[in-house]
C-alpha cells in the first residue's frame, strides 16, 4: 500500500458514478501503477491493487487540474510568443529578405554586366587582331604580287633581248656580245625562285585569348547540350581493367582478368580503353571523375591506334595515334607522339574536363572545380578520334 493515503475502508469516497465492474464498488481511488480509476475493495488490502500506488481520485483529479492549468499557462505564453513572433520579428526579416534580394539582383547585374563589358572588350580587341592580321597577310600578298609581276617582267625583258641576240647577230657580233649576254644571265639568275614564307599566311595565334578560352570551356563543359554521353566499348577493355555494368567507370586490378575474351579491338597489355562513340567533326566535351586515382590518362586517340604488344605504339601519348593528360603520382603531363610536357600543377584535379573542336583543330583539358584550363593543344587531327582512358591506380568514371 503507497503512502500517498490512508487505507480506504469500504463504501469510502465521493457518491454515485461509474462501479468498479468486480466489486460494484464507486471509483473512487487511483492506482498510479495501472493508471486507471479503482473501487475500495480494489486498492485494499486484499484487493488487486496491493502494495501498488494509490491516492484518492479527487487528488489525483486535483494534480491533473493543476497540471492542465500550468499547461494552458505555458500556450499562452507560447501563444503570445508567436504572436509577438508573427508581429515583431517576421516583417523585419521579410524587409531583410527584400533588401537583400535586391543588393543580390544588383550583384549579379553589376557582375554580369562587368563580365558582359569584359567580354565585349575582349571581342572588340580580338576581332581587330583579327582584321589586323588579315590587313597584314593582306599586304604581304599584294607586295609579293608587285614584287613577282617586276621580276616577270625583267625576266621577259632579258629572255626578250637573249633571243634577239640569238635571232639576229652573227657570230662574230655574238662574240662581241658576250660581256652582255653574261650580264644579263647574271641579272637572271639574280631573281629567286619563289618561297614559302610565313609573312604570306594569315596566323591563327591571333584569335587565341586565355580569357576567351576560360570562359568558352566553362560555356561548354556548364550546358548540358554541350557533354557527350560516353560510354566505353567494352571490347576495348585491358584485361587489367574492369568495367561497371553501366559502361563508365573503369577500376585497376593487378591480376589480369581471365574473363575477358580476347578479340582485335582489345588491349591486351597496356591497362587502356576506347570509348565507343568516335568524333570526325564539330564540337563535343566530356567529363571524367579522377579524385580517386593516382596513376591515369585521359584524351583522345585515333581508330589506328595499336592494341596488341608492349610496345610504345600501343602506349598513350607515346606514339602518333594518341593526345593524353597523364597523371602519376604528382607529375601532370601532356604527352603526344611521344613527346611529354609537364605541367606545373600543385594539385590533382578531382574532376577532368576534356573539350575537343574539330572545326579549331583544338583539343583542351579543364578543371571545372577552379575554371582553370589545365591544357591547351593545337594541331591537325587525323579523324576519327576516339575519347580513351588509361588507369593503373584504383578508378575513373565518365560523369554525366
Amino acid at each position: 500500500m503507497s503512502a500517498e493515503g490512508a487505507e480506504p475502508g469500504p463504501g469510502s469516497g465521493p457518491g454515485p458514478g461509474p462501479l468498479c465492474p468486480e466489486h460494484g464498488q464507486a471509483l473512487s481511488w487511483f492506482c498510479g501503477s495501472e493508471r486507471r480509476p479503482v473501487c475500495a475493495a480494489c486498492a485494499g488490502l486484499g484487493g488487486r491493487c496491493r502494495g501498488h500506488r494509490i491516492c484518492r481520485a479527487e487528488e489525483r483529479a486535483e494534480e491533473l487540474r493543476n497540471k492542465i492549468v500550468d499547461q494552458c499557462e505555458r500556450l499562452q505564453l507560447q501563444s503570445a510568443a508567436i504572436t509577438k513572433y508573427v508581429a515583431d520579428v517576421l516583417p523585419g526579416k521579410n524587409q531583410r529578405a527584400v533588401s537583400m534580394a535586391s543588393a543580390a539582383r544588383e550583384l549579379v547585374i553589376q557582375r554580369l554586366s562587368l563580365v558582359r563589358s569584359l567580354c565585349e572588350s575582349e571581342e572588340q580587341r580580338l576581332l581587330e587582331q583579327v582584321h589586323g592580321e588579315e590587313e597584314r597577310a593582306h599586304q604581304s600578298i599584294l607586295t609579293q604580287r608587285v614584287h613577282w609581276a617586276e621580276a616577270l617582267q625583267k625576266l621577259d625583258t632579258i629572255r626578250t633581248g637573249l633571243v634577239d641576240m640569238l635571232t639576229h647577230l652573227d657570230d662574230l657580233q655574238l662574240i662581241q656580245k658576250e660581256q652582255e649576254v653574261f650580264e644579263r644571265t647574271e641579272e637572271a639568275e639574280g631573281i629567286l625562285d619563289p618561297q614559302e614564307s610565313e609573312m604570306l599566311n594569315f596566323n591563327e595565334k591571333c584569335t587565341r585569348s586565355p580569357l576567351l578560352t576560360q570562359l568558352w570551356a566553362t560555356a561548354v563543359l556548364g550546358s548540358l547540350s554541350g557533354t557527350e554521353d560516353v560510354r566505353i566499348d567494352e571490347r576495348t577493355v585491358s584485361p587489367f581493367l574492369q568495367l561497371s555494368d553501366d559502361r563508365k567507370t573503369l577500376t585497376f586490378s593487378t591480376k589480369k582478368s581471365k574473363a575477358c575474351a580476347d578479340g582485335p579491338e582489345r588491349f591486351d597489355h597496356w591497362p587502356n580503353a576506347l570509348a565507343a562513340t568516335s568524333f570526325q567533326n564539330g564540337l563535343h566535351a566530356w567529363m571524367v571523375n579522377v579524385q580517386n586515382s593516382c596513376a591515369y590518362k585521359v584524351g583522345v586517340a585515333s581508330g589506328h591506334l595499336p592494341r596488341k604488344g608492349s610496345g610504345s605504339d600501343c602506349r598513350l601519348g607515346h606514339n602518333a595515334f594518341s593526345w593524353v593528360f597523364s597523371r602519376y603520382d604528382q607529375e601532370f603531363r601532356f604527352s603526344h607522339n611521344g613527346q611529354h610536357e609537364p605541367l606545373g600543377l600543385l594539385r590533382g584535379p578531382a574532376q577532368l574536363g576534356v573539350v575537343l573542336d574539330l572545326q579549331a583543330r583544338e583539343l583542351l583539358f579543364y578543371e571545372p572545380a577552379s575554371g582553370t584550363v589545365l591544357y591547351t593543344h593545337h594541331g591537325s587531327f587525323p579523324g576519327p578520334l576516339f575519347p580513351v582512358f588509361a588507369v593503373a591506380d584504383q578508378t575513373i568514371s565518365i560523369v554525366r
